[in-house]
Order: structure tokens, then C-alpha cells, then sequence
């Protein structure tokens, strides 16, 4: 029976600091990405082989060393799934020729940006999908491309701002609906989560790692450089996405939606938005009501949607 996701939180508080190893790497402080992995891989193991396609992560493995306890591959931006399927093949391989036992398997991840989850890697990420591969596939989503300046991604959301996108109404865009993308292709599993709601993450994540076929996990990952705010502040910022509803916890298994945190009473989008100062230009030098108003009105209707 699979444990409680209060059982499962207390087993990893108890956990010493040895799964991922946090210190000493260059990542930027207070990193939401790096917060969610560390739990992520807590749950997962070292029983593991990351395939970690060229981003923000790919800085935690400065060669020859890697801070995964487990293996570690490094490819491409676009790649990884590529990556995760000729892995999954050689251990079913080894398997099926009985050069290595049951319990010397690994579980096959893939983690990567959003640049290649909602763009460069999509494809790859489609057609592994169809083949019905038997692999977990984590995105940490900083909405940029965060390791070469933040340039807009797939994943941008409408008015930010960015490196690429620095008009006074900032990304004329809008973010892409990855959930939807992938449970169209009916996978075993997809979800969102935040490493600010560790309950929730740890429960999604162990029942990910209990099932087969095509696992996929979103993780909203707030970034101090890229969304231009104090590191201090990354835990109260993803708090405020969960409680405005600019970023719904929620899960697909058989064909069904399910939410897993529906906030009762939402928080005004502009909370999240003045924290940030990528979304300056709505507030100074003078306020942009409509830009605000229209933010909120997205929102809103997403809600209306579900509880109607």
C-alpha cells in the first residue's frame, strides 16, 4: 500500500542529507528548480539514471562529478527522451539476458528546462510518449530560458518580462498548456507541482515512481534572476502562485483531471505579480489596469471553469 503523503514527509525529514548533494554547486540562490529536485530525488533515489538535457541544471554536474549519489547523463536540449529510451532499452536488455538481477534496475528520469519541455524537446518528448516508454520525465519551469539570460520560453507567461520580450507591455504571448499537451497523449501519469508544497510533491512523486509506462511531472520553479526578485522571498513567491491560482496543483491519470489543492479563498493575481520585477512595468511608473485586470480575468475564468 502506498504510504500516506504525510508518512512520506516525515520519512524524508528524517532522511540524512546524502540522496543530492546541494552544496558547492553553482546554481543561484534560492532556486526553485534546485528546491523541488532535492525532494524529487529524495523520494526517487539512487536507484536512478538522470538524463538531464542542457539547462539550468546541467550546471549541478561540473565534470568529472556529479552530485546525483545515482547515474547521470547529460544530452542535448532536445534530446533526453532520446536519451531516456536508449537507457530504458540496454536495462530491459540486461534484464532480459539476465546480466544484471531485479533489483539492480533503475528507474529512468529525465529532467529538463522549460526551453526543452515546451519547445526544443517537445517532439522527442511526443514520440516517446506514443512508443509508451517506461520513463519519468521532470520539468522544472522557470518560464525562460534561464541559463542563457532568459529569453521567452514556451512557458512565458503574457506581460513578463524578459531578456527578449522588454517592451512596455512585455511577452505579447501567452504560456503554453503543457498539462494538456501531454495528457493528450494519454500517459500513465502527468502532474504539476511546487516545491513549496512539499505534502503534495512528495505525494505525486512516490505515486509517479509506483507506476509504469510514461510519467510526467511539471514543477513551477520561481527564479531570482530570471523573474528579478530577492532569493529570500523564493518560498513566499511560490506560495502566492498556488493561493492567487496563477498555478494550479493538480493531476491526470486515466482521463480524468483531478486538482489536488483548490484554494479556497484566492489571493489577488497582482500579489504575485508586485513581488516580481519582471512585472514592474504594470505597476510603475504609472499602473496598467488593463494588463492587470486582463491577467486576473485569465485566472478567473480557469477557476470558473473547474468548480462549474
Amino acid at each position: 500500500m502506498t504510504d500516506t503523503a504525510e508518512t512520506i514527509f516525515k520519512r524524508l525529514r528524517d532522511l540524512p542529507s546524502t540522496h543530492l548533494l546541494g552544496t558547492g554547486t553553482p546554481m543561484c540562490a534560492g532556486c526553485g528548480g534546485l528546491q523541488a529536485l532535492h525532494q524529487i530525488y529524495d523520494i526517487i533515489g539512487e536507484k536512478s539514471v538522470f538524463i538531464n538535457a542542457a539547462g539550468c541544471m546541467t550546471l549541478l554536474s561540473v565534470f568529472p562529478f556529479t552530485p546525483f549519489r545515482g547515474s547521470w547523463l547529460y544530452t542535448a536540449m532536445a534530446s533526453a527522451p532520446a536519451g531516456a529510451q536508449g537507457v530504458r532499452d540496454a536495462l530491459d536488455i540486461l534484464l532480459q539476458q539476465q546480466r544484471i538481477a531485479a533489483e539492480e534496475d533503475m528507474e529512468v528520469v529525465v529532467l529538463t528546462g522549460d526551453g526543452a519541455a515546451y519547445g526544443m524537446g517537445l517532439s522527442s518528448t511526443s514520440g516517446a510518449m506514443e512508443r509508451d516508454l517506461d520513463f519519468l520525465y521532470i520539468c522544472y519551469d522557470n518560464e525562460g530560458y534561464g541559463n542563457t539570460g532568459q529569453q521567452y520560453s514556451g512557458a512565458t507567461p503574457h506581460a513578463a518580462l524578459t531578456s527578449t520580450s522588454k517592451g512596455p507591455r512585455g511577452f505579447s504571448g501567452f504560456k503554453k498548456d503543457l498539462f494538456s499537451i501531454w495528457a493528450a497523449h494519454e500517459p500513465a501519469y502527468v502532474a504539476t507541482v511546487i516545491g513549496t508544497e512539499p505534502l503534495d510533491l512528495a505525494r505525486k512523486i512516490d505515486k509517479a515512481r509506483n507506476m509504469t509506462g510514461p510519467r510526467m511531472i511539471i514543477a513551477l520553479a520561481p527564479c531570482p534572476t530570471g523573474w528579478d526578485y530577492d532569493p529570500k522571498q523564493s518560498v513566499d513567491i511560490g506560495k502566492l502562485a498556488v493561493r492567487t491560482g496563477i498555478w494550479p496543483l493538480k493531476e491526470y491519470e486515466n482521463g480524468k483531471v483531478v486538482h489536488t489543492k483548490i484554494p479556497k479563498q484566492r489571493k489577488p493575481v497582482e500579489e504575485y505579480l508586485q513581488c516580481q520585477g519582471r512585472f514592474r512595468h504594470l505597476f510603475e511608473p504609472q499602473r496598467n489596469d488593463e494588463l492587470i485586470d486582463a491577467l486576473q480575468a485569465k485566472v478567473d475564468s480557469y477557476w470558473r471553469d473547474i468548480t462549474e
